[in-house]
């Protein structure tokens, strides 16, 4: 069993690991989660996904490391590559990705958390990426993703030293953006991903992609894109759809779909 669960309400796809004792990744797992990221790719009503450990203790542990018992390159490199297909996918999700941080997220289980747009932990939750006490390094993103979000040094400590941080320690040096107490993850993410719901879909992957934009690339190009995808939204019907519901007071009705130009097809 792959022992991972993607369900649906409404706009907002949840996906929970349920490897039970430690929800450690597995190849197969792994090989589900990318499955599941092409099912959403293809989902343009889906705005907003969460993902979350299943238990009290663990969000996720990272690798099996019966995995790597045998010493097998061939099988290192499929699990690697495995590794980073699936969340490479989850990083290019077209809505907006929250980890709802229940327990321990070590390896490439903070490695997942950090392929996500927004972080939410609770308070008893701790976070490192060891993969160096046993020989290994962070394979799936740990070395930049962690990098980008808390600067060298942090990233050294957590990786180079093997410290873990906890929950408090996290969010003051921008690993997380929010902590909330015991049992409370859950529903903080979902009260976001509500939150998702209520934006245009269109200018959901807009911004999205200006942000992405402008951490990969020079400010200066990001500008000019900004202005010409502010201008592309007039051309959606969801900008019309948007400001006539504020106008009206009311709340918008958006449209989903491949095309939502005036003369496209629309889904509500």
């Amino acid at each position: 069993m792959t022992r991972i669960r993607l369900e649906y309400h409404g706009h907002v796809a949840y996906i929970t690991f349920d490897h039970p004792p430690a929800n450690t990744w597995t190849l197969a797992s792994l090989q589900a989660l990318l499955q599941m990221m092409v099912e959403l790719d293809g989902r343009p009503d889906v705005v907003a996904l969460v993902i979350r450990g299943a238990g009290e203790k663990f969000f996720c542990a990272g690798a099996d490391l019966k995995m790597f018992a045998d010493g097998n390159p061939d099988h290192a490199r499929e699990v690697a590559e495995a590794f980073g297909r699936a969340f490479e996918a989850l990083a290019r999700f077209h809505g907006v990705s929250i980890a709802a941080i229940n327990g321990y997220a070590m390896g490439g289980g903070l490695e997942v958390a950090l392929a996500c747009d927004i972080r939410i932990a609770e308070e008893q939750a701790r976070m490192g990426l060891p993969e160096a006490s046993v020989g290994l390094l962070p394979c799936a993103g740990g070395t930049q993703r962690l990098t980008e979000l808390v600067g060298p040094g942090w990233a050294k400590r957590l990786i180079l030293c093997g410290e873990k941080v906890t929950a408090g320690r996290a969010r003051e040096i921008g690993l997380v953006e929010e902590v909330v107490p015991q049992g409370q993850a859950w529903a903080a993410a979902a009260q976001m991903a509500q939150q998702v719901e209520r934006q245009s879909p269109s200018a959901l992957r807009a911004c999205k992609n200006l942000i992405n934009q402008g951490r990969l690339g020079p400010r200066d190009a990001a500008l000019p894109l900004e202005r010409s995808l502010f201008l592309e939204l007039f051309a959606d019907v969801n900008q019309r759809e948007g400001v006539a519901a504020f106008l009206e007071k009311r709340p918008a009705r958006w449209h989903y779909g491949p095309s939502t130009k005036p003369n496209g097809a629309v889904h509500e």
